[in-house]
């Protein structure tokens, strides 16, 4: 298999395109003149959708999503999006001799290695209570654990849906909730930032991280809630040092921290800290849909319908960030050396 040359993110309307790309989802439907395929073309700079056309379509009976495809078509524009029609797909199977699976796969544009990094360090400098630390050390360090967070995206598909995402979403949700601690001192920063570290660890179990995005059976009848409180227990009932209460209230912030029983979560939030805990994963989690779907930061206007928001998103002009204007100087008066010396 050659070297892949052209990414997604290098598509234009009028490209002549043969290339390998991930098949992320195919669904067959009917025209008049026959069958016809429509997918969804996926590298790691993104994901494009294709329609294979009769009688091309008719030759293929079924199309497996989490293979390798070589397509072969035209760049075209339907709905002002840009759209692969295809004169030929060739299935690839899921291990191609050669392929480079990180060209196919999207990651986070920091290496998740770099931020489990920081998100250790992060923990180990602003958590104050020893046993909080040596829990969240423990917890890290597993090996199993690490291998699966630095895969995992933050979901299937509504933000962070990337490998990396998870530690992404996760850094960020423990850098909101110390920010917002600073603003309201007497909380338990240190049990909120315990919680905030491993609010949503189970979706490195919940969903797959290889080819597809998809979830595991455990996610389906369990759910990452479940899956977080169920892998934490062991360390949980090991650390001896907690007290009991700090640990009720660290499971209550898992439970609650989707904040409505509607959205999921068994218990409402019931101490400011839950609460917190609640509004900056949905600050995060939120802030990243919106940016996300502007693919052009310098294009002002409507970006698109997020269906995940239930809206359409609209890129404004803004403030560039500036330099601050500098400081003057204050005006203390005549200082002592202006006066004249008695001799």
């Amino acid at each position: 298999m050659t070297e892949k040359r052209i990414f997604v993110r290098d598509l234009s309307v009028g490209d002549q395109v043969s290339e390998c790309f991930l098949l992320a989802q195919a669904s067959k439907g009917q025209a008049r003149n026959g069958p016809f395929w429509s997918l969804k073309l996926q590298d790691a700079s993104g994901v494009i959708e294709a329609k294979l056309w009769s009688p091309g379509a008719a030759a293929i009976d079924d199309l497996p999503a989490g293979q390798f495809v070589l397509a072969t078509g035209t760049v075209t524009s339907y709905r002002d999006q840009p759209q692969l029609n295809l004169d030929r797909l060739e299935p690839l199977g899921t291990s191609p001799e050669g392929v480079d699976f990180s060209h196919f796969l999207p990651e986070s544009e920091e290496k998740p290695e770099s931020i489990y990094a920081k998100l250790e360090e992060f923990l180990s400098s602003n958590i104050g209570h020893a046993p909080w630390r040596r829990f969240c050390r423990k917890v890290l360090g597993d090996p199993e654990i690490r291998e699966k967070l630095l895969a995992a995206p933050g979901a299937k598909a509504m933000h962070h849906a990337y490998r990396g995402g998870l530690l992404e979403h996760t850094l960020a949700v423990c850098k909101v909730a110390q920010a917002l601690c600073e603003l309201y001192p007497a909380l338990d920063r240190d049990t909120l930032l315990a919680a905030a570290a491993f609010h949503d660890m189970g979706k490195a179990w919940e969903l797959s991280s290889g080819l597809t995005r998809d979830y595991t059976d455990e996610g389906q009848m369990l759910g990452h809630i479940v899956l977080s409180l169920t892998l934490l227990e062991p360390y949980l009932r090991k650390a001896r040092d907690l007290d009991p209460g700090l640990i009720l209230h660290f499971k209550h912030m898992l439970l609650s921290h989707h904040g409505e029983l509607a959205y999921g979560s068994p218990k409402t939030p019931m101490t400011p800290e839950a609460m917190l805990l609640h509004f900056a994963d949905n600050i995060d989690a939120k802030v990243q849909q919106f940016t996300g779907a502007v693919e052009n930061p310098d294009k002002i206007g409507v970006a698109g319908f997020v269906r995940g928001l239930d809206r359409y998103v609209f890129n404004p002009v803004r403030v560039r960030p500036e330099a601050p204007a500098p400081k003057k100087p204050q005006d203390k008066g005549p200082s002592q050396c202006s006066l004249p010396l008695k001799v």
